[in-house]
């Protein structure tokens, strides 16, 4: 097994929810760090471990991010960051399905994602690099992410499930 780093500058770390029961909001973390022990052809017995932070998340909009922050959601200041750790990959097909601790606002549940290896180049300074895709969901109440507001015409400001989405480009340690 190889330590690996997640490359920032090609990594993104996105979600999305329902908003008023019609329409999806997309937003993503700018500010994250992984540590990454793995064989990329076979991610059987990889040690993978997440750390997000709060504050940089951006959904384009300032005010809406700004709420995120507050202790209405994501209570940044008194937590400052989401983590994930794995403990259980399990290949299928072509697809890895990969299970962890998820931390978010110091609650820690189980979150499954579906992993997909990319492949392997190498960069034009002669760096080795791998890419991977995830996909999950989460109930953000779960989390002890509650707020949200009724609307007049029937249902509620922000759907309960989050998409998450990950793409990741990662170098040797």
């Amino acid at each position: 097994m190889k330590k690996w780093t997640i490359d920032a500058a090609h990594s993104e770390i996105g979600f999305s929810v329902k908003h008023m029961m019609i329409s999806k909001v997309k937003g993503s973390f700018t500010s994250f760090d992984a540590e990454v022990e793995a064989n990329e052809e076979d991610l059987n017995g990889a040690l993978i471990d997440f750390k997000i932070d709060v504050a940089s998340i951006n959904t384009n909009n300032t005010d809406r991010d700004n709420h995120l922050r507050s202790a209405d959601f994501f209570d940044a200041e008194s937590h400052p960051h989401i983590t994930f750790k794995a403990n259980d990959i399990t290949k299928k097909d072509d697809e890895y399905e990969l299970t962890g601790d998820l931390t978010i606002k110091g609650i820690t549940r189980p979150a499954t994602f579906e992993v997909e290896y990319g492949g392997k180049g190498t960069n034009p300074w002669g760096v080795e690099v791998v890419a991977f895709s995830a996909e999950g969901k989460v109930n953000r109440k779960d989390f002890g992410l509650t707020w949200n507001q009724a609307l007049e015409t029937g249902g509620v400001m922000v759907g309960e499930d989050i998409k998450i989405s990950l793409e990741l480009e990662a170098n040797p340690a």
